[in-house]
């Protein structure tokens, strides 16, 4: 699996000694000759915005389901906030912007409907099927579900980007089976390390803002929480006439920075301390080297733990996941039991996958909108098919 060196004639010369590079490339699982010469990672970034399961991200949702309002983040609008924050850490670390751009855009390719309510129903509907988990779902995505290219399945990424996308570890997701070629038990590049951290600072924050507008959790509420305090306090010291809406705004701006500059030192402290040099000398360490603070990371925890509470345990989300759990776990059963039902792309890849397989494929690729629009048509009389 070679890297041309006319692909990577591009590469940036900036790049700090433990940078991941194009030029090192393990490679690409299928041999391709390019019509230009892009670096390998800028190549996966576009090829993973061009693809379906992107597209679909803009309604699959977070916290909200899709119907409930436009301003609500979505997996998309995540991704991209993802995105924007690891590429400040990046730029920082003189890492690699484009492969951490693209490990940004693609760790949620493989999400269900309905935020982690989906991933929970198609776990428990799995089992003894080979089970269902976000992480796998998304490499299977780029690696088999997609279908663009003549020759093969899938995206055909750079290994450093199937490897980032495995090991992409949140407390929501872990990194799990199907990593016999990617180093099991190794940390995976700096750059995949920062969309652990990256995707954690966007998804606190972007809740504190969709919650505060929903009205399920309020400012009161948040001056308990240490981190939100103190941004909150910076600001109002700056700007004591600001409206409450603009408030909201710069505190969570000021709260994102003070995160980043945060990560940012730890993790060159460790990289000083440890002496690493190189990306052999990332793997050979093997420990998490992408990290904040003992302090922050206690203040961030007493967060999530606020937004666990008093967001995403409120009772109104929580009658739309009961609501999500009645349709996904319906549609599946429904799709398992009459497999005639499914369009004939999925019915002709059941001999080959086995008819649970196919039926979850199908179902964790719907959109909340898609999902909701199938129940109608499958469970409601009057509505046409």
């Amino acid at each position: 699996m070679e890297t041309s060196a006319d692909e990577c004639s591009l590469e940036r010369t900036d790049l700090a000694d433990y940078a991941a590079r194009s030029t090192m490339s393990r490679g690409r699982k299928h041999q391709e000759s390019f019509r230009d010469n892009r670096p390998a990672f800028e190549r996966d970034r576009d090829r993973i915005i061009h693809c379906t399961a992107f597209r679909r991200l803009e309604y699959k949702t977070q916290v909200f389901v899709n119907h409930e309002g436009d301003y609500y983040r979505t997996r998309l609008t995540h991704s991209l906030e993802v995105a924007q924050i690891g590429k400040a850490i990046a730029r920082r670390l003189r890492l690699n912007e484009e492969l951490t751009e693209a490990l940004a855009l693609a760790h949620d390719l493989g999400h269900t409907p309905f935020g982690h309510t989906g991933e929970e129903v198609l776990s428990r509907l799995m089992e003894g099927f080979g089970g269902f988990e976000h992480n796998i779902q998304s490499f299977r995505v780029i690696d088999e579900l997609e279908e663009r290219y003549p020759g093969f399945n899938g995206l055909n990424l750079s290994w450093e980007v199937r490897e980032g996308i495995l090991k992409h570890s949140t407390p929501y997701d872990r990194p799990t089976g199907l990593l016999g070629e990617f180093l099991p038990g190794i940390v995976p590049t700096l750059e995949a390390q920062i969309i652990n951290f990256a995707d954690e600072i966007a998804y606190n924050n972007h809740d504190i803002d969709d919650g505060l507008k929903s009205g399920y959790i309020t400012f009161d509420q948040l001056q308990q929480v240490d981190l939100w305090r103190e941004a909150f306090n910076g600001i109002r010291a700056a700007y004591p006439n600001l409206d409450p809406e603009r408030q909201k705004f710069q505190t969570i701006s000021a709260l994102i920075g003070l995160l980043i500059k945060d990560l940012t030192a730890t993790t060159l402290a460790n990289l000083r301390e440890l002496r690493i040099a190189s990306l052999d000398d990332v793997r050979r360490v093997n420990r998490q080297l992408v990290a904040f603070s003992p302090e922050i990371t206690e203040q961030n925890c007493a967060l999530k733990r606020f937004l666990f509470e008093n967001l995403y345990r409120h009772y109104k989300v929580e009658r739309m996941r009961v609501k999500a759990e009645r349709y996904l776990s319906r549609l599946f059963e429904s799709f398992i039991k009459h497999p005639t039902l499914l369009p004939r792309k999925y019915q002709h890849k059941m001999e080959l996958l086995g008819r649970e397989r196919v039926v979850c494929d199908y179902v964790a690729g719907m959109t909340d909108r898609f999902a909701l629009d199938e129940f109608k048509r499958l469970f409601e009389p009057y509505e046409r098919v």
